[in-house]
């Protein structure tokens, strides 16, 4: 099952990391986790993107980090809001970066690093306000799949 894929440590620190990136950021990020992924990973992150309420922040900035571990897939996808203001290759250098920690099997320090490094990024398009609202859980979600 996905939920065992990290230990609690792992998932700690993940869950930190988006604490972290939120103080940089109004962007709201989560991450979903799946054993399989079964078909385009964009569709299964776009699936999960809606199916945990992503598209319903208020300035349409959401992030999720999607991984299927077996398949060795993984997606970073940005909500309407995000993609309007950044450039076309703006997930490019955060996903190799993440890339490269997830070839050598390192997959809570690939998302934490890339989860840190997406606050910042966002922080110039959407800097975090004093009176932010936590839109969506900072809880990682899991699939059966």
């Amino acid at each position: 099952m996905a939920k065992e894929f990290f230990t609690e440590e792992e998932r700690q620190r993940i869950v930190g990391a988006i604490k972290e990136a939120e103080l940089n950021t109004s962007g709201e990020i989560r991450v979903h986790l799946d054993k399989h992924c079964n078909e385009d990973v964009l569709d299964s992150a776009a699936y999960w993107f809606e199916k945990l309420q992503m598209h319903k922040t208020e300035q349409r900035n959401g992030v999720l980090f999607y991984l299927a571990y077996e398949d060795r897939k993984f997606a970073v996808l940005g909500d309407a809001g995000i993609n309007q203001k950044v450039p076309e290759n703006f997930w490019d250098s955060i996903k190799d970066q993440m890339m490269a920690q997830f070839k050598e099997g390192r997959y809570a320090d690939g998302l934490a690093n890339g989860i840190i490094e997406s606050g910042k990024q966002l922080k110039q398009h959407f800097p975090y306000q004093s009176d932010d609202v936590n839109e969506l859980s900072d809880d990682i979600s899991f699939g059966d799949k």
